[in-house]
């Protein structure tokens, strides 16, 4: 007679389960879906690291136009006979070498100027694509927690009911409460890490005070980001160098010590005399020569002072070269991190799809039969569902870190 009523119970239980369950959530605020290329397009648009780099490439592009940029001419005025005041003009020109050293410079300074911009667009690309999964593992915590939630609601109203009819022990019942508690208050948090995800993602958008919401349920991305990533893996070159060949934080280090190579040809060429060209002031009516003009050379006689500039582009030169060493060394330490993760992840994925989600699945539904048979208890349904639980969360958590994995590789590969 027990176990009967028992099974009445729990038939009752599932029922009611089935309802709440089938009830979507009241009062929820109004959502805007945006898939990830839109959200990189708009990203792209607006994001103010961009609209940066685009002024400091105007800067160098101005920069450039000013590359011939002869010294100021002295307008003097003399009285070389002490009777009269005569105006002149004097102007010192450097040799066409400096001026074109100088503009090759200034082009060096545009073309670091446009590697600087290539990395940072990948880098608000990658904290894009990164805010827009945050969001999308968010938003199916959220849903796998709902659902928990309203299982665990119920459980705990069957519970209290049972046990006012003594057919259930007091440790059942404090079990089912505890556990409907500690699953109501994850459900909370994961509600406030999506409200974190929308705002940050809009941010990056420039629409900070809308409630975003992704395209694509993350949990059902595991077939096809399995695929996505055995494709990506066979296809990587086994030599770092061959795989950072296009990354844009290493050609900004590259050009930089272009840039810092093309300074010491300029310190060189202005080493070189300049041409003085003048017009001084005007003769007597009576002069055999009406106008005198002024022609000589500027020797650079200075040495220390041309010495020392050389020697200030010469370590500037030094310095990028090793600077450029050092971030191939951190690229390549963080490609193989990346890189790592990458194959750990894919081999998880690859539990989880064939093995890990069947068998949670496999544990719901054989723990509901066996209770609604009365032949397991509270206690053991709970656990099962628990068990099976922490598979599904592992499962979502394993899809978010390889996605993760990936998009720093991209990031690293100039993808």
């Amino acid at each position: 007679m027990k176990y009967l009523k028992m099974k009445r119970a729990a038939n009752r239980l599932l029922l009611l389960t089935l309802v709440l369950l089938g009830l979507g959530p009241a009062g929820v605020r109004a959502q805007t879906v945006i898939g990830l290329d839109s959200a990189e397009a708009q990203t792209l648009r607006r994001h103010p690291r961009l609209r940066q780099s685009d002024r400091e490439i105007e800067e160098q592009r101005a920069l450039k136009r000013g590359s011939f940029a002869p010294a100021n001419p002295d307008f003097l005025f003399s009285a070389p006979t002490g009777e009269m005041w005569a105006p002149g003009v004097v102007q010192t020109i450097d040799l066409p070498n400096v001026y074109r050293q100088q503009s090759k410079v200034a082009q060096a300074g545009i073309t670091l100027a446009e590697r600087n911009r290539e990395v940072s667009r990948a880098s608000v690309l990658r904290d894009t694509r990164l805010a827009y999964l945050a969001l999308q593992f968010a938003e199916a915590q959220v849903r796998q927690l709902t659902y928990q939630d309203s299982l665990f609601r119920v459980l705990r109203v069957a519970t209290e009911r049972l046990f006012t009819a003594g057919e259930v022990t007091s440790l059942q019942r404090i079990s089912t409460d505890a556990e409907a508690r500690q699953v109501t208050v994850q459900l909370q948090q994961a509600t406030a890490d999506r409200q974190a995800a929308q705002r940050r993602l809009g941010l990056l958008m420039g629409r900070p005070n809308e409630a975003l919401a992704t395209s694509t349920d993350l949990g059902r991305t595991g077939t096809e980001l399995a695929q996505t990533g055995t494709a990506l893996l066979a296809g990587l070159p086994a030599e770092d160098s061959t795989a950072l060949v296009r990354s844009p934080t290493l050609a900004a280090a590259t050009q930089n010590v272009a840039l810092s190579q093309s300074g010491i040809s300029l310190v060189r060429a202005r080493r070189t005399p300049a041409l003085t060209v003048g017009y001084q002031n005007q003769a007597f009516e009576n002069s055999a020569l009406k106008y005198r003009f002024q022609f000589g050379v500027s020797v650079p006689i200075w040495f220390w002072t041309y010495r020392s500039q050389l020697q200030a582009a010469t370590a500037r030169s030094q310095a990028a070269s090793y600077q450029l060493q050092a971030q191939r060394l951190e690229l390549s330490s963080q490609y193989q991190q990346a890189l790592a993760d990458t194959r750990k992840f894919s081999a998880s994925l690859g539990y989880y799809e064939q093995t890990g989600l069947p068998q949670s699945r496999a544990i719901i539904s054989q723990s509901q039969r066996l209770f609604r048979a009365g032949e397991v208890s509270y206690l053991q349904l709970i656990m099962s569902l628990n068990q099976a639980f922490a598979i599904q969360n592992t499962y979502l958590t394993t899809i978010r870190d390889y996605r993760q994995a990936l998009v720093e590789l991209n990031y690293l590969r100039g993808e």
